[in-house]
């Protein structure tokens, strides 16, 4: 095939000047003027993979550097942006691979380890990827985003006191790093430093980070009014990426068993339609069939209710938020459950109000919350958990046309060791 290296490397030079300068479509028209004309240059091929990936199109920089890599196989630069494109396209095992091919060719490179850190951590193998950051930190010991990525592995890995010690340095080289700051309070939150935590938390808003989540972190750990909930896509967020070590966690590791306790509170008594708010994983599903004639599901969370539709007990399970899907359903039932839903709900006015509205008379309301002192109505701890009152739950009660036909007060969880004081609550339509 004739090439033209003359106007191949005008076009390429020139195409570096606008990528440069960030003009990247220009730059991108360049590159593929530069390679029409010399098709098998890897220079071209290297650096145009590398601007489709920062115009976020792996798939198209996945072509040109599988090109590069057959035409060169040590070809490192193209290896490497060949596994980052390979991580973006959500498959880290082969940007594993792709990585370790650039570090066999070249075994100093810090981008490469860099990378592969973060694909060991998308595969769930945070001592691989501590290994990687580590190694990083050996050669550029000043890299911020490094030791940001290191302590977030740490904590992976449950070491959260050297994790602190890994934000403190993402920190000072790098003091606007909004995400470190973040991740710095919410350790120093869990340790009960809540002064340092909420000057964290400040820092993180004041250089970019999500306002309303930070609003919501502060008040933990702040004496002042609590948000009536938490950000939605905070929770969905929590729960997508806890989905899958849901229920061992909160079963083994917190010793949980509201689900059980308000299911046994029912008494044995028989149902036609019920409806489980906050449904999860589906922990209460399979206690609840042998009672319930039709049983529903409601969450959040897409991952969780995957894994409580492979048990095979919900007639149908529906993501959405509890109050929007209780104003507008046209289902009623005549059982209404919701364990360990309101720990992540401050105010329950329009869940009792939708809750009202969907119940049959006669029905039954039955829920767990964990329980406050005194009756100020609700509080957000520094657990990130919300508490209730029995005096604000009642008035709750008495507003929207029920009565406690039954109370329990039980432990509902672990938390450090200690048991976290439950009440559970029947509430009967009248």
């Amino acid at each position: 095939m004739t090439q033209d290296l003359e106007g191949a490397r005008a076009d390429f030079v020139e195409g570096v000047t606008h990528f440069e300068g960030g003009r990247l479509e220009l730059a991108e028209a360049c590159f593929e003027d530069a390679l029409a004309r010399a098709p098998e240059r890897i220079s071209i091929l290297v650096n145009l993979g590398a601007l489709r990936l920062k115009l976020g199109r792996p798939d198209e920089a996945l072509d040109v550097l599988d090109r590069a890599v057959a035409i060169d196989a040590a070809a490192a630069d193209a290896w490497s942006h060949r596994g980052i494109a390979l991580a973006d396209l959500g498959r880290p095992d082969a940007a594993v691979a792709s990585h370790d091919r650039a570090l066999e060719i070249d075994r100093g490179r810090a981008t490469d380890l860099f990378h592969r850190g973060l694909a060991h951590n998308m595969l769930a193998r945070p001592a691989d990827a501590l290994r990687d950051f580590t190694a990083v930190l050996a050669l550029r010991p000043g890299d911020g985003e490094a030791w940001f990525r290191h302590g977030q592995t740490l904590q992976l890995l449950d070491r959260h006191a050297e994790a602190l010690a890994s934000y403190e340095k993402a920190l000072g080289a790098d003091p606007a790093h909004a995400q470190a700051w973040s991740n710095r309070g919410g350790i120093l939150r869990d340790t009960k430093r809540f002064a340092e935590a909420a000057h964290c938390f400040e820092q993180a808003m004041a250089h970019g980070a999500d306002a309303p989540l930070h609003r919501y972190f502060l008040a933990s750990v702040r004496d002042e009014p609590a948000p009536p909930r938490p950000p939605d896509n905070y929770v969905a967020a929590l729960f997508d990426g806890y989905a899958q070590s849901f229920d061992d966690h909160l079963l083994h590791a917190l010793r949980y068993r509201a689900h059980a306790v308000l299911v046994e509170g029912l008494g044995g008594r028989r149902f036609s339609h019920g409806l489980d708010l906050g449904c999860g994983t589906g922990l209460c599903g399979p206690l609840l069939k042998p009672t319930v004639a039709r049983l529903d599901g409601l969450d959040l969370s897409g991952a969780m209710l995957e894994r409580a539709r492979a048990l095979g007990v919900y007639a149908e399970l529906i993501q959405a938020d509890i109050v929007e899907h209780l104003q507008r359903t046209g289902e009623r039932h005549d059982l209404v459950l919701a364990a360990d839903v309101f720990i992540y709900i401050g105010d329950l006015e329009r869940v009792f109000e939708g809750v009202h509205r969907v119940l049959d008379r006669g029905g039954v309301f039955g829920f767990s919350v964990e329980l406050a002192r005194g009756d100020t109505g609700f509080e957000l701890r520094p657990s990130l958990r919300y508490a209730h009152t029995e005096p604000y739950l009642l008035g709750l009660a008495a507003r929207h046309g029920c009565a406690v036909a039954r109370s329990l007060r039980q432990p509902i969880r672990e938390e450090q060791g200690a048991a976290i004081d439950g009440l559970f609550l029947y509430l009967e339509k009248r």
